[in-house]
């Protein structure tokens, strides 16, 4: 009987929001929805998808950077207001869950790096049911956002694992140059925050163009 194929990466972490999470057009909707609440111009919905991944104050510095300063808690606070009464209404892309069990069936450790907060994705872990499925996560509230490789950094040194042995997998260019930093390889998938042509030159392994792509990739590859 053959023996089983080595893996290539003994870690794999995610993003969250647009890469395991189908939450991209509610994210761009409730920053939307927070700069018209303070009567601000009101992000495109491609300057409000391009700041998905960083964390929430920087994100909203980049789609309405009109207001002062002083006054992006209130802001931050419009967005939260909005985004965690619309919450329920966020589900797994399809496939997603299976694919996370086959990788724990091969014995990958696996984690989260979001920019996210600690409340938002503990309550989404909540909401889909995947304790037990990650070893670790981190989010921007509590290390350094995306694109310093800290985040990642603190990943691998918790778990134990080395840059080459480590895949990180995102919707954005943010998550690409989050691996780039730290060292590790990365995959891209396409149905997320940012368009396919910008992940060229951030060098991901594969780019993915749905979850099962993703999955079989993985499975051949990881």
């Amino acid at each position: 009987m053959p023996s089983p194929r080595q893996r290539r990466f003994d870690l794999v972490v995610f993003d969250w929001d647009g890469t395991l999470f189908d939450s991209t057009a509610l994210i761009t909707r409730c920053i939307q929805a927070a700069a018209a609440d303070l009567g601000l111009p009101v992000p495109s919905d491609q300057a409000a998808s391009h700041v998905i991944g960083l964390g929430l104050t920087e994100a909203l510095q980049m789609a309405v950077p009109s207001l002062p300063a002083a006054r992006y808690p209130e802001l931050g606070a419009r967005y939260r207001h909005h985004y965690f009464n619309r919450q329920h209404e966020l589900v797994l892309f399809p496939g997603t869950l299976e694919m996370l069990q086959a990788l724990k069936a091969r014995n990958h450790w696996l984690a989260v790096a979001t920019g996210k907060s600690r409340r938002g994705l503990d309550e989404a872990l909540q909401t889909v049911q995947l304790h037990g499925l990650f070893d670790d996560t981190r989010t921007a509230d509590e290390t350094a956002g995306k694109p310093h490789p800290r985040m990642l950094l603190e990943l691998m040194a918790a778990i134990g694992t080395a840059p080459e042995r480590t895949l990180m997998i995102g919707d954005t260019t943010h998550d690409l140059q989050l691996a780039r930093n730290a060292g590790t390889a990365s995959v891209a998938v396409s149905f997320g925050a940012h368009a396919p042509e910008a992940f060229g030159a951030l060098g991901p392994l594969h780019i993915a163009h749905s979850t099962a792509d993703l999955a079989d990739w993985l499975l051949a590859h990881g």
